[in-house]
């Protein structure tokens, strides 16, 4: 079968991360250890069969291709791969266990915890915390944390792909391909909004419009948080996809005492750096994850306020970080989707995945404008381009069209 297949490669992964320095929004496929290339089709003993039908380039793909991952990461995952974990899919076969025949359209939870690995659950896991699992080194399946990232499981930026049958649900009836597609970045952004739903009244901060700061907005809303939700974007198409999500401003903030007076907060003017700022928000979204957003998220709270990296960053550089510990801030990380509280019902617990699938088909979760490019694999070079330079695509959510 055709698939994109990653293959493991230092000097080009090191020339990557040079070209991305010298040009950030280029993608040089030349230089990526990135091929379309024919690979057997040979899943996992008791996964079941798929025929993608979209699959989404997400952001993790590109820290990829631009040389941008954490090293420690790096046992983390197992070469060579087939890209592409964001994807609705028709089931090959029959799977009768889910109630579902050949032919039944499918989004897949790409986490790979221990009810994958043929592994007894480990702690994380029999909480239902499941993203946090202590064993995806170990088992049946070689290291990995998600599909696309994993050897012998492989993405859907193929012509086939699998899945084990744990991590398969239906798409409902009417929910279009192109709004399935968006499960997945949802739940990524679904997950930290419910480990940190904000109080009633609270001021949020969303830092960065692309589609995870997108479905932040539009899960605070959907879910009937009452917060006031300010957006921090770059440019202006964004800005209007945050507000017709339900944010109630965007910020355009070229410095720090912009950022204060839009928070409504105070300018303090210092000597030496740019200035500090009291008060301001009560919890920040960060869905960029770069050392500028963390540090002006941790001066954009309030004391006590709570900052939350949505975004995968890899490292910062001189971050001043004393507004965390002189207000008291607490700063939380977040990856993948498990089960998470249920802010519609105190107590209890939902799977994030399902409830992004709930949302996306209930009717009332915008989706219009957020799917913005869709292109065939053989045109691979030019997808992962639109996706790299947003400024001149305004691409938001990029997909891989394999319907034929």
């Amino acid at each position: 079968m055709k698939a994109l297949l990653y293959r493991k490669s230092i000097p080009r992964y090191l020339a990557c991360a040079l070209a991305a320095r010298l040009a950030p929004r280029r993608f040089f496929p030349g230089l990526a250890p990135l091929a379309l290339a024919e690979v057997p089709f040979d899943p996992p003993r008791g996964w079941l069969a798929l025929r993608p039908l979209l699959c989404g380039i997400c952001g993790s793909d590109l820290g990829l291709l631009r040389g941008a991952e954490s090293v420690l990461l790096e046992p983390y995952a197992s070469l060579p791969f087939v890209l592409g974990h964001e994807m609705v899919a028709r089931l090959e076969v029959d799977a009768p266990d889910l109630g579902l025949g050949a032919g039944a359209r499918v989004v897949v939870e790409p986490g790979l915890p221990c009810a994958v690995r043929g592994l007894p659950l480990c702690r994380p896991c029999r909480e239902g915390r499941y993203n946090r699992c202590e064993r995806f080194l170990d088992g049946e399946l070689p290291p990995g944390t998600f599909l696309g990232f994993t050897a012998r499981a492989g993405g859907a930026m193929a012509e086939r792909s699998a899945a084990h049958p744990s991590r398969i649900l239906a798409v409902p009836d009417g929910l279009a391909d192109e709004e399935a597609v968006l499960t997945d970045s949802l739940a990524s952004a679904l997950q930290p909004v419910l480990e940190h739903f904000p109080a009633p009244g609270s001021l949020v901060l969303v830092t960065g419009a692309g589609i995870l700061g997108q479905h932040v907005v539009r899960c605070l809303r959907a879910l009937g948080s009452t917060a006031r939700v300010l957006v921090a974007a770059r440019h202006r198409g964004q800005a209007d996809l945050a507000v017709a999500g339900g944010a109630d401003g965007i910020v355009w903030a070229r410095n720090r005492r912009e950022l204060a007076e839009a928070l409504g907060a105070r300018f303090l003017p210092t000597s030496l750096g740019g200035g500090n700022i009291e008060g301001g928000a009560d919890m920040v979204f960060d869905c960029v994850g770069s050392s500028r957003t963390f540090e002006d998220g941790l001066l954009s709270l309030r004391a006590g306020g709570t900052y939350v990296m949505v975004g995968a960053g890899a490292r910062l550089k001189n971050v001043d970080i004393s507004s965390l510990w002189f207000r008291e801030l607490t700063v939380a990380g977040s990856s993948g989707c498990a089960d998470a509280p249920d802010p519609r019902h105190p107590g209890a617990m939902v799977r994030t995945y399902a409830l992004a699938l709930e949302l996306l088909a209930s009717g009332r979760y915008p989706t219009a404008g957020l799917l913005s490019h869709r292109f065939p694999l053989e045109k691979w070079r030019e997808a992962f381009a639109c996706a790299f330079d947003k400024r001149t695509s305004a691409s938001v959510k990029v997909a891989f069209d394999l319907r034929g």
